[in-house]
Formats: structure tokens, sequence, C-alpha cells
């Protein structure tokens, strides 16, 4: 998705200008999408939510957004999201947050070559004529650091079901180009072991205020279903638009 990340200066960036974010085709080849804990609920009306291995021990949510790599089900040709709810992490793009060192500090960068960046003509100016950040990076970095203070939370939830063994690979079959396909690398909560908890476990996981996800995230697993009707759809307009062309 970033092809140029870069903090934010006023020597570099105070000629650039932000165009509103209405064309994703920056992410048209992103079939997963980090999710918030905090997002789960929203998200899953339209999302299987699944967790996939982060690094050596841990685990993140992510949006499925499409049944293999490189395919990403919800944005038309026309660089349109066709979707109820926009993952946060997509919606912050041309924007992210980078650690400094080891510390705890973090700094705005931006994507230098993204295509939602003007020099000339519309859109909003990063910063004013006396060089100070206009609204446009306030606004940034407020949402960058509450999508910060979220992640910390996922971060917490994920590593309390990996404690409690909660995981569970997905074992899920889908029909893709007309052949059946096993979704793998995907890990869901274990419902049998959630319903068997310990009276103390369960407890304090509704006083960690883990359980809106939890359950969002099971009933967003009947979405994986509807994502291989996404795929039969979008390859009957693409015929269409074929067969349309070379009538013409």
């Amino acid at each position: 998705m970033f092809k140029k990340l870069v903090p934010v200066t006023k020597d570099a960036h105070k000629a650039f200008k932000m165009k509103p974010l209405v064309d994703f085709k920056f992410a048209g080849n992103i079939h997963l999408a980090s999710l918030m804990a905090h997002e789960f609920v929203r998200a899953a009306s339209v999302y299987p939510i699944v967790f996939v291995e982060d690094g050596s021990d841990g685990f993140r949510p992510v949006a499925l957004m499409g049944l293999v790599p490189e395919q990403n089900l919800f944005i038309d040709d026309d660089g349109n999201w066709n979707a109820s709810y926009i993952p946060a992490i997509i919606r912050r793009y041309p924007f992210a947050l980078a650690k400094l060192g080891d510390g705890d500090q973090y700094t705005v960068c931006l994507d230098e070559e993204s295509s939602l960046f003007a020099k000339k003509g519309d859109g909003k100016p990063l910063f004013d004529k006396d060089g100070e950040p206009t609204e446009v990076i306030d606004n940034v970095k407020k949402y960058l650091t509450e999508l910060q203070q979220m992640d910390v939370f996922t971060k917490d939830f994920c590593s309390f079901l990996k404690e409690q063994n909660m995981f569970t690979l997905l074992n899920m079959r889908v029909v893709d180009d007309e052949q059946l396909k096993t979704i793998t690398g995907c890990y869901v909560v274990n419902e049998e072991r959630l319903n068997n908890l310990s009276d103390k476990a369960f407890l304090d996981v509704k006083q960690k205020n883990f359980l809106p996800a939890i359950y969002a995230h099971l009933l967003s697993l009947s979405q994986v279903e509807r994502l291989s009707v996404r795929k039969r759809e979008k390859l009957a307009q693409a015929s269409l638009a074929t067969d349309k062309s070379s009538m013409h």
C-alpha cells in the first residue's frame, strides 16, 4: 500500500496538498486489512474477521477482503469501495505512525508517492503560508494517536486469547473459480473452548470488555460465503464487459 513512507517535515512537504480520499485503487491488491478490536462490531456485517500469526508467537485480527492474495473484492474498476464499512487502517492512508528508536515516541509519516497528494490545484494544504501545520496535520495526528491506543487494547485482546488457548485453525472450504478451495493460514476463536472457560476466566473476559469483539468475530465468519458470491459477481461483470466491447 505504501510506496515511499517518510516523516512529515515542513521543508519537504510545505507545498503538499491533500485530496479527498475517494479513490481506493491503492488498496486494490490487498486481501487482508488489520483491524482493531473496536472495529469488530461494525466490520462483522461486511467482512469475515479472522486472526493471522504476527511474529514468532503473536496473533493479530484482520478483515478478509479476498479469497486469494492480491485480490480485494470490495473495490471496483473506478476505485470505489463497495461496502458500508472501510477498515480504519485503510482510511488512515496516506499517513502512518513510525516508531522513533526504542522508546515510546512516534512520528507522523506520509507516502510521498501517493496520488492523494498534489502540489498544484485542488486540495487542503498540510502547512500554511507561515510553515505551520494546518488542521489536516492536526486531524491526522489525532486519528493516528487514537488508532495507536486502540492497537494497545487489541494486542492485549489477542494475547489474552492466546494465553487461554482460544485460537484454532479455520477449517472452511469455499467455491472459487468453480473450484473448491480451503482457506489456509487463518485462525478463529474456538467456540467450544469459549463455552468451557471457567467462571473466573469468563468473568475476566467480561471485565476486560472482550466479549463484544469475540461474539462479533464469531458472527462475522458467515461472511466467508459472501466473498465467494462477490467473486462470482465480479467475474460475471468482467465477462459481460468483455462481451460488450467485442460487439463494438
